[in-house]
C-alpha cells in the first residue's frame, strides 16, 4: 500500500475518534454553498461573530502558552550541550523542509505556468478598501532588509508583548530561558511559576475545545458563503499549483521526512495530530491551533522539552505551507506582467519566500502581508502589487486554510523526528490504541 494511502486511512482513523469537528467540517461546507451569504446576511453576521469568538478564545492563550513553553522547554533542558543540540536539529529539519517546499513551488509553478496569460483575471470591481489595506501594507514594506531583521530585536518587550508581535517576543523569551537555565537551581522559583501557568493554561486549552466544531463549522461556512465557489473557476491554475505543491509537501514529503530522519510511523503521528489537522484547517492559523497541536503530541507520547521547545517556534517561524504560496503567488504575479523568470530571480523568489515566510505571523491573512518583502525584491511597482494583490486576495482565506494544514503538520513531524533522536518518544503510547481511547476519553 501507497505511504500517501497510509497517510488517508490514519487520518480517517483519526477522523473517527474526531467526528464532531469532522461534522463541523462538512456542514460548514454545505452552508456556504447552499446559503451564500449575500441572501442570508443576517445570518452570516451571527456565524462571523461565532467564528470570532472562538479565533479569540484560543488567540487569548497563545501568549502566555509561548511563553511558559519555551521557558519550560529550554530551561529543563538545562545542559547548555544538550540545548545547542536541540536548537541545531531543529534549524537543521526545519532548513530541510522549507528548501524543499520552496524549490517544489518554484518547479511546479514553472510547470503549470499559472500566470501565462492571466491578464484578463484581473478584476476591478474588488473594493476599495482592501487596495487600501495592500497599499498601506506594500508602503510598510519599503524598507530594506536590514531595518526589518533589526526590527526583529525587541528594544521594549513589554511593548511587544502587549502588541503580540510573537517573532521579537519569542526571541527575547528565548533569551531569557537561556539565562535561566544557566542560573541554575536559583532560578528554579521562576521556573515553577512558568510550569504554573503552563498548567493552567492546558486546562483553559481544555475548556475552549469543548466549543471545536461550533467554531470550526463558523469558520468554514463563513469562508465558503463568502467567497463562493464561483471565484475558484477564475484561477483554477493557480489554485491547482498551490494545491499539487501542498500535496506533495503533506503526503511525501512529511512521511518520507519522518521515514529517513526517525523511525516515527508516519501514519501513527497523523493519526495523533489529526484533531490539530482539523481545527488548522478551520482556523487558517497555526498560532490558534498551537495548543492542540502541542496537547495531541504530548498526549501521543512526544516529551513535554520536545513540544514546549520545538513546537512554540515552528508555529511562529515554521511557515513552509505558506513559503509555497508564496513563491507561486509571486510567480504567478510576474508571468502575469510577463516578466522574464532567469534561473537568478527564480533564486531570489525562494530566498525571500523563506525569509518573508518566517517573518509570517501564524493568524489568518498576514501570508499577503509579508509577501510585499518578495515583490519589492524582484522589482514590481505598487500599482503592479494593488492590482495583483486584488486578485490573490479572493481566494487567500481559501488557501490559508490548506497551507496552515501544511504549517502545523511540519512542527509535528519536526517535533516527532528530533523526540526519536533524543528517546524522548513513547512509541507504546504513540502506537497503542487502548491508549489513544483512553486519552479521548479523558
Amino acid at each position: 500500500m501507497g505511504i500517501h494511502m497510509q497517510v488517508i486511512i490514519a487520518l480517517l482513523l483519526g477522523i473517527k475518534r474526531n467526528w464532531h469537528i469532522f461534522i463541523g467540517l462538512i456542514l460548514g461546507v454545505l452552508v456556504g454553498v447552499f446559503f451564500p451569504q449575500e441572501l442570508y446576511p443576517k445570518a452570516y453576521s451571527v456565524l462571523n461573530f461565532v467564528a470570532g469568538a472562538f479565533i479569540n478564545l484560543i488567540q487569548m492563550v497563545v501568549i502566555p502558552l509561548v511563553i511558559s513553553a519555551i521557558i519550560i522547554g529550554i530551561s529543563n533542558i538545562g545542559d547548555s550541550k544538550q540545548l545547542t543540540k536541540f536548537g541545531t536539529k531543529m534549524i537543521l529539519y526545519y532548513g530541510i523542509i522549507t528548501v524543499i517546499a520552496v524549490t517544489l513551488a518554484t518547479v511546479i509553478a514553472i510547470i503549470i505556468k499559472p500566470g501565462v496569460n492571466a491578464e484578463s483575471l484581473i478584476r476591478p470591481d474588488i473594493s476599495e478598501s482592501i487596495k487600501e489595506y495592500v497599499a498601506g501594507a506594500i508602503q510598510y514594506q519599503q524598507d530594506n532588509l536590514s531595518e526589518i531583521f533589526l526590527g526583529l530585536i525587541p528594544k521594549n518587550p513589554f511593548e511587544v508583548l502587549s502588541k503580540g508581535d510573537m517573532v521579537p517576543l519569542i526571541l527575547f523569551v528565548s533569551i531569557f530561558a537561556v539565562a535561566l537555565a544557566r542560573c541554575g537551581e536559583i532560578s528554579r522559583s521562576v521556573v515553577a511559576f512558568f510550569e504554573s501557568i503552563f498548567a493552567a493554561t492546558m486546562k483553559v486549552i481544555d475548556w475552549i475545545m469543548y466549543f471545536a466544531s461550533v467554531g470550526v463549522f463558523a469558520l468554514t461556512a463563513v469562508s465558503v458563503g463568502t467567497f463562493g465557489v464561483e471565484v475558484f473557476n477564475d484561477i483554477s491554475k493557480y489554485l491547482a499549483a498551490i494545491l499539487i505543491a501542498l500535496g506533495i509537501q503533506f503526503f511525501i514529503v512529511y512521511p518520507s521526512m519522518l521515514k529517513i530522519f526517525s523511525k516515527v510511523p508516519p501514519t501513527k503521528l497523523f493519526a495523533a495530530i489529526s484533531e490539530a489537522i482539523m481545527v488548522a484547517f478551520g482556523t487558517a492559523s497555526s498560532s490558534a491551533t498551537l495548543p492542540l497541536t502541542i496537547t495531541c503530541c504530548e498526549k501521543r507520547g512526544i516529551s513535554n522539552r520536545i513540544c514546549s521547545f520545538v513546537l512554540p517556534l515552528g508555529a511562529t517561524l515554521n511557515m513552509d505551507g505558506t513559503a509555497i504560496v508564496q513563491t507561486i503567488a509571486v510567480i504567478f504575479i510576474a508571468q502575469m506582467y510577463g516578466i522574464d523568470l532567469t534561473p537568478l530571480l527564480l533564486f531570489e523568489i525562494s530566498l525571500l519566500a523563506m525569509i518573508a515566510s518566517s517573518t509570517c505571523a501564524g493568524i489568518p491573512g498576514t501570508g499577503l502581508i509579508t509577501i510585499t518583502l518578495i515583490f519589492n525584491g524582484i522589482g514590481l511597482s505598487a500599482q503592479q502589487l494593488v492590482v495583483g494583490f486584488t486578485l490573490l486576495f479572493t481566494v487567500e482565506r481559501f488557501v490559508d486554510m490548506f497551507r496552515t494544514v501544511c504549517n502545523v503538520t511540519s512542527d509535528a513531524v519536526v517535533a516527532a523526528i528530533i523526540a526519536d533522536n533524543e528517546n524522548e518518544l513513547d512509541y507504546e503510547l504513540l502506537s497503542s490504541k487502548e491508549s489513544a481511547d483512553k486519552i479521548e476519553k479523558a
